[in-house]
């Protein structure tokens, strides 16, 4: 699942005081999932938590939210539990500019100049899914692949639900019969199928298209597309 979908840090767990701890759950200024599963964490520098100096046990939540609007748009949930600490401010700009290097974001002048950056080193992980909920630990996290098209996935999808309704609509063929009637959408796309999302009366489904074999490339991708359709001249490359 995607892991730069809004996220919220939820209180500690009781290593705080119970007067001290933040009663609500947080919205960080910015958040960023490092390769390793540690996430850093940017607050207002008079935020609690950034005031606290011991480390404290807390959970990140991430949220895989669908890149077309659904009635039900998230897909899929990421908790990360672990030590949250400050950073040092030295360390903290050593890691700002790492981030930025691979996502700019403007938020993160900021620090330093009324916001702190927190490290989460994460003990446990939990994604949760259509699938049903799954323990990773920080070391298969680490050692995992991105999927071939995480960052082509929204564009394309987005492309397929505008531009491309009558492929939706052919792929109608491969739901179980009990699914007929639902309006049909496109949810999620990886190296080893389609996801639909069927929005129905009695709730929403979804299902997942198998391809024939795992693919990385647009051009698999566009194979396997005309496979499901049954059109051998079918053109579904974003921008086609």
């Amino acid at each position: 699942m995607a892991a730069r979908g809004p996220a919220t840090l939820l209180p500690p767990m009781p290593s705080l005081p119970p007067t001290s701890a933040p009663a609500d759950r947080v919205s960080p200024l910015l958040h960023h999932v490092h390769d390793d599963g540690a996430v850093s964490v940017l607050l207002p520098s008079d935020h609690e938590l950034a005031m606290w100096s011991a480390p404290l046990t807390a959970m990140v939540e991430v949220v895989d939210v669908a890149p077309v609007p659904l009635r039900e748009s998230v897909r899929g949930l990421l908790w990360i539990t672990g030590q949250l600490a400050i950073l040092p401010l030295p360390d903290a700009r050593t890691v700002a500019l790492s981030i930025a290097a691979r996502r700019p974001d403007p938020r993160l002048l900021d620090l330093g100049h009324g916001a702190s950056l927190l490290r989460l080193t994460p003990v446990s992980m939990v994604i949760a899914d259509a699938d049903g909920t799954h323990p990773v630990t920080p070391a298969s996290f680490a050692l995992s692949e991105p999927d071939p098209f995480c960052h082509q996935e929204a564009g394309w999808l987005r492309h397929l639900e505008l531009s491309h309704t009558e492929v939706v609509h052919t792929l109608r063929r491969h739901l179980p019969d009990q699914l007929q009637g639902g309006h049909l959408r496109p949810l999620g796309l990886d190296r080893y199928g389609l996801r639909l999302r069927v929005e129905s009366f009695d709730g929403d489904h979804d299902v997942r298209l198998a391809f024939s074999r795992p693919i990385a490339t647009l051009r698999d991708l566009s194979d396997e597309l005309r496979r499901m359709v049954g059109c051998p001249f079918l053109a579904l490359q974003h921008g086609a």
